[in-house]
Order: C-alpha cells, then structure tokens, then sequence
C-alpha cells in the first residue's frame, strides 16, 4: 500500500485539483460577464441622456441655448444688470489681470468680455474714422507719438577728404489725451425681468450705436474740449505752402463746385498733392451727397473716375483708391474741405482704453432702469504731412 506523498507523485490527485480550478474559472467567468453587462446597460443609458440632452438643446431657442455657454463673470454681469445683484461681481478676478472687476460704488463695473467685444466690433465695421485709422489701446490716461518733422540731413563723403555736418531731424511730441464717452441707454424693469430677453445683445447694440454716433463726428470736427480733436479741426494752408501743424488743401478753382470744364482735374491735383509714401495707402474720405456728385465725374476719354467694388462689401474707388463714405464730413459749399485723401493709418491715431463700464441706475427714471455706460477714448492727427484736403474755393 503506498502512503499519500506516493500518490500525488503519481498523479492520483489531479482530477480533484483540476475540479479546484474549473470552479474558480467559471466563477471568475460569471463575474466577468455581471460587469460586462453592467457596463454594457451604463453605456446606453448614458447614450439615451446625451440623445435627450441633444435633443432638448436643438428644441430649446437661441437665448436659452446661449445662457449653458455663460461664463463665471457674464452670468454675475448678467445678474447685475436684469436685478442689480452684484455679489456675484464684487471680488470676480479678470483673465489676465491682477485686479477686480468691482470699482467704486459710482464707477460701476466692467461688462463682461463678450458685451465688450460686440461692442468694439460694431465700433469697428461703422462708417467711421476708426476703420481706416491706426487704433491702439492704452492702460493710461494719455498717448503720446513721436514723429519726425523734418528729414535726417545727408551728404555724400570721400576717402580722404573731412566728412561735413549733417542736420538732424526735429522730433516732434503729439499727446492724445482720452475723454470719457458715455451712453445711457434704458429699458423697463418688467422687460428685464423676461428671462427670454436678450439683455447682452440688446445692451450691446444701445451702446455701440450711441458710441459708434458720437465717435465718427468728433474724429471728423471735434474740438479737442472733453472730446477727440478731429482731423478739419486743425489749421489748412495751400498745399503749396504747407508747413508741419497744419493741413494742405488743394483749391477746386471755383467756390462751391467743380470747375465746370474739367471737374476731374481737381481731384487728380489732390491725389499727386500726397507724397509717394503716403499715396499707396490712400482713402478718399466724403458724405454720400458729395459721392453722389463725384461719381457722376469722367475724364477727357468719358470715363467715369468711380468704380464700385468688385465683390460684395469692398468699398467703391476712386481713381483706384477706396473711399470711406463718412456722414460727417461737410456737403460741398463754398470753402468747404468736403473730400479729404490721405494714408489715415499714418495720418490718425485713435487712442483708447479697452475697459467698458457699466453703472446700473433703477432710480432716476423709474419704472425703467437707466444704464450709464462709459468708456475713455481719445483721437487726433498723428502725421500733418500724411492727409490732404479738398477745398471748394477759388483759391
């Protein structure tokens, strides 16, 4: 008889071994397929919600579509402005900068960034100065340009022979202070209070429309008093003798009109009055009354002198160069500057801080809401030589 060491040996215990490890297979194997079919049912539930969340999304209308996008500080601006809560704004931090959005109690606070950049949008596609002006934003209350007035003095030298003096050019300092531009648009409280009202985008346009409004006529003829100061705000001289301060003009030859013979000639004379590096750049600025005299003009061959855009949204030209149609220039009168010329991008600065604020005000013209919107906006003429004039006068 052998003892039981002589039986594993000889292999007496493997079916009972071998029945060990088919149970554990088959309870592992159970266990896997519980989990399997766990995961499987998780998987379409999750399925199912996002099929119902799509669906709900696609059903649901643009503004409440909109409002599951909101960031932190356009819900608490939001907030602010439909109830005049503004917890949720005081201590909110802005990207990128080391401050708060709240400021004093009368100073309001600064809109969210996608009121603002509307705004500065609207700003930029409105027939005004701005959209072929240089624009630069500042953190201080002034810009300063530096230009050279005059050319750096040159002279040929030879080897041997001693190198004379040259004159040196004159900097000349222009400072663009910014003034404050405001709007106060206002609205009821029963309009504020329908969550289905577009407040941003209704806020958005009133304050772009009053902004875009005042802007355009003060880069034109503003007087620099709490205001830009416009370009036919400067003094105008004869092109002939024009000195750095000032604006050349070019006559017409005949107060109040075209000469009657050759219409075109003038604004021939008033493209070549430009320097070369100013003319590649060069816009025609006018009213759409003086265009729609300008665009009746031919030359000597009959052709007329305007053209108008090629694709749709191109500005029409003139001679080969756009023209910004800007309401605010003076019709043609006697002695009136009413088409100006020149590279604006060199010739104008447009100077402003790119913080918009909002102060909301429920008490001054109750039952509506009044909201003081304010930005700091400056402009003026950065380069004397870079614009010319038109002038509707003998001489």
């Amino acid at each position: 008889m052998t003892d039981p060491e002589t039986k594993a040996r000889d292999g007496e215990d493997l079916p009972r071994s071998r029945t060990a490890a088919d149970e554990v297979k088959a309870a592992f194997s159970g266990f896997a397929k519980d989990i399997t079919e766990k995961l499987e049912q998780q998987e379409e539930r999750l399925k199912m919600l996002d099929r119902k969340s799509t669906l709900t999304t696609l059903r649901r209308p643009a503004l409440t579509t909109a409002t599951e996008e909101e960031v932190p500080h356009q819900k608490a601006f939001a907030a602010y402005v439909r109830t005049g809560e503004d917890d949720g704004l005081r201590g909110l931090q802005l990207e990128g900068k080391a401050m708060s959005t709240a400021v004093a109690g009368d100073g309001g606070y600064l809109v969210d960034p996608k009121t603002a950049a509307s705004v500065s949008s609207v700003l930029r596609s409105t027939a005004s100065i701005r959209q072929v002006a240089n624009v630069v934003n500042v953190e201080a209350t002034s810009y300063d340009v530096l230009i050279d007035s005059t050319e750096m003095g040159a002279g040929w030298a030879t080897e041997t022979a001693a190198t004379t003096e040259t004159g040196t050019p004159v900097i000349e300092r222009i400072s663009i202070p910014l003034h404050e531009l405001s709007a106060l648009p206002k609205a009821s409280q029963r309009l504020l209070d329908d969550s289905a009202f577009d407040i941003e985008g209704w806020l958005s346009a009133r304050i772009a429309e009053k902004f875009a409004t005042s802007e355009a006529a003060a880069f034109v003829s503003g007087d620099g008093i709490d205001k830009p100061k416009g370009f036919l705000s400067h003094p105008t001289v004869d092109n002939d003798v024009w000195a750095w301060g000032s604006l050349g003009y070019v006559p017409t030859g005949v107060d109040g009109g075209f000469d009657a013979g050759n219409p075109a000639d003038a604004i021939i004379d008033l493209v070549y009055g430009l320097g070369a590096r100013y003319r590649a750049n060069g816009t025609f600025v006018m009213n759409s009354k003086t265009a729609g005299a300008v665009r009746k003009i031919k030359d000597a061959d009959g052709r007329f002198l305007w053209s108008d855009g090629l694709a749709a949204g191109e500005p029409a030209r003139l001679l080969g160069y756009p023209v910004l149609i800007a309401e605010d220039m003076p019709d043609i009168a006697t002695g009136a500057d009413a088409i100006a010329f020149g590279d604006f991008g060199a010739g104008y600065t447009v100077a402003e801080r790119p913080d918009l604020r909002i102060l909301r005000d429920p008490f001054s013209a109750k039952p509506n809401v009044l909201f003081y919107a304010t930005k700091r906006v400056g402009g003026d003429v950065s380069d004397f030589a870079a614009i010319k004039l038109l002038k509707f006068a003998v001489a």
